[in-house]
């Protein structure tokens, strides 16, 4: 007499499941490091189509003088909308939106960098913090670990520009709040100088760490007469005349 045929073993349902399972993580891996770069990308270059129609071109054969006196206030919109864009000249982009809080739904998930709302405004005394991916979702701040002391960081308003130099970094634990004080470090301290602190997770796809950068209020122009001298010099000569 013929032995029955015998259904799938234990272990064969658990090759199914496991080759599932790798299926649907793979899928999952291909949409959180690939589409979700495709997709704020695209939302991020809209977002600054539109600014650049709102604003006007800003006049790039011309270099704006600096500018004496207090830097010119930013108006601030409300909670996740765009206000401004960075530029980083060292990044391997050419700018990207700022907008206000650090959502991660409603900003830095499709719009670029956030301002911390609490922290400083563009040229005030304090600290003006901004925070942004090193990873996915556009990943504006993917290079952050570039910038050296000296490098230029150019926050673009309607009115203005506003050039910080780059002064130092080190990584920190996510809950180190003190490194965006006014006085970056030290919660008790009055601020006597503007500032400006970058935030983004560290190490690379991962966010068990931070990595920091901290810079220096340099000067401001006008954006009616041009661009800053730190965008028109290009990587190398921002960093002294390197090849």
């Amino acid at each position: 007499m013929r032995a029955a045929r015998r259904g799938p073993g234990v272990l064969g349902v658990l090759g199914e499941l496991l080759l599932t399972a790798g299926v649907l993580l793979g899928l999952f891996l291909v949409w959180q490091l690939w589409w979700t770069d495709v997709m704020a990308g695209r939302e991020q270059a809209g977002i600054l189509d539109g600014l650049e129609q709102d604003w006007g071109a800003a006049d790039e054969q011309r270099i704006a003088p600096r500018q004496e006196g207090p830097p010119l206030v930013p108006e601030i919109p409300g909670e996740s909308m765009v206000w401004g864009t960075m530029h980083v000249p060292v990044f391997d982009r050419e700018r990207f939106p700022l907008a206000e809080g650090v959502s991660l739904e409603r900003v830095l998930n499709v719009k670029g960098a956030g301002h911390y709302p609490e922290t400083a405004l563009p040229g005030q005394v304090g600290n003006f913090s901004v925070a942004g991916h090193r990873n996915t979702y556009g990943r504006v701040l993917e290079d952050i670990a570039d910038l050296e002391a000296g490098d230029a960081i150019v926050v673009e308003t309607d009115e203005a520009f506003y050039v910080y130099e780059t002064t130092e970094s080190h990584v920190v634990d996510p809950g180190a709040v003190e490194v965006i004080a006014p006085v970056p470090g030290d919660s008790e301290a009055e601020p006597s100088q503007a500032m400006l602190t970058l935030t983004a997770c560290h190490p690379m796809y991962s966010a068990r760490e931070r990595y920091i950068v901290h810079a220096e209020f340099a000067y401001w122009t006008e954006r009616a007469d041009g661009i800053p001298e730190a965008l028109a010099t290009g990587t190398a000569a921002a960093r002294g005349g390197e090849s």
